[in-house]
């Protein structure tokens, strides 16, 4: 790890503020049912082992926790089933999508918003048991995500709570086309790894993991039920931003079976499920 632990959470408040994650998923009016609808579609054809994680359906009735909730898009297919969300983010502008969202498909009875530092979840939420806590793709940008499982373990869950957490793989495809695209600098692979994390470049706090430094950062408090390599991004970018949806020669020329059993070994996001003790 770098010295990340001296970034600003202004810093990175501003960076997703500028450019809330997956706001340009749709070309349609934005906070349009079309444009929420087309958000939706995307991200889960561009990343399908999402609703499989996230296992939608299994938390009908329960209390959900979603630290970084962004625009909406899993918050949405949560409240759809049934759960209770309670969906927290960083980023004013991401809520407002997401609040709107909630308005346009008649759910916002069941989920309440709120602008909140995750690293200090328990001044903004008062402590209480959740059935679910969530996050994806999100305690990796955060200063000290060391202090967001300290937060969920000591406020958020209870013996038997499940904590479903998705961060960037470091022994992933993606690292290794960072590097190239580098020159191979390995020793500044963190400040590497921030720089092309995200379709914005310059994201100010990128942690990346391995599966032994997952574990640690979960420690003792919750025990690891599951460990799962996901998602190689396949399509060329000039074309992806243009809506068009053309795979890299070489990923071309394998057979999807293949493909697939390298996603799971070299994907880049490391999916991990585990149970509070």
């Amino acid at each position: 790890m770098t010295g990340f632990s001296d970034v600003a959470i202004q810093s990175v408040k501003d960076y997703w503020n500028q450019r809330p994650c997956n706001i340009r998923h749709s070309t349609a009016e934005i906070g349009t049912r079309e444009y929420f609808d087309q958000v939706e579609a995307r991200k889960y054809m561009v990343e399908p082992h999402i609703p499989a994680f996230a296992e939608f359906e299994k938390w009908r009735g329960k209390k959900v926790l979603e630290i970084g909730c962004g625009i909406g898009t899993d918050t949405m297919n949560f409240a759809r089933a049934g759960a209770n969300v309670t969906a927290v983010d960083l980023s004013v502008e991401s809520l407002k999508l997401a609040k709107k969202r909630a308005e346009v498909f008649g759910l916002s009875d069941r989920i309440n918003f709120l602008e909140a530092n995750a690293e200090k979840l328990s001044e903004f939420i008062e402590p209480q048991k959740f059935d679910l806590v969530y996050s994806f793709g999100v305690i990796h940008h955060s200063p000290h995500p060391e202090k967001i499982i300290e937060e969920i373990r000591a406020n958020f869950t209870d013996t038997g709570s499940t904590l479903k957490l998705m961060v960037y793989y470091r022994y992933s495809w993606k690292v290794l086309w960072m590097l190239l695209l580098e020159k191979g600098r390995f020793w500044k692979l963190d400040e590497i790894v921030a720089k092309h994390s995200e379709a914005q470049t310059g994201c100010p706090v990128t942690y990346s993991y391995s599966k032994k430094s997952i574990e640690n950062l979960i420690g003792d408090g919750f025990s690891i039920r599951e460990k799962l390599v996901e998602h190689i991004f396949p399509y060329r970018i000039p074309d992806y931003v243009k809506y068009e949806y053309v795979k890299e020669w070489y990923w071309r020329m394998l057979p999807e079976s293949v493909f697939r059993k390298l996603e799971k070994t070299f994907g880049w996001h490391l999916c991990v499920t585990a149970e509070a003790k």
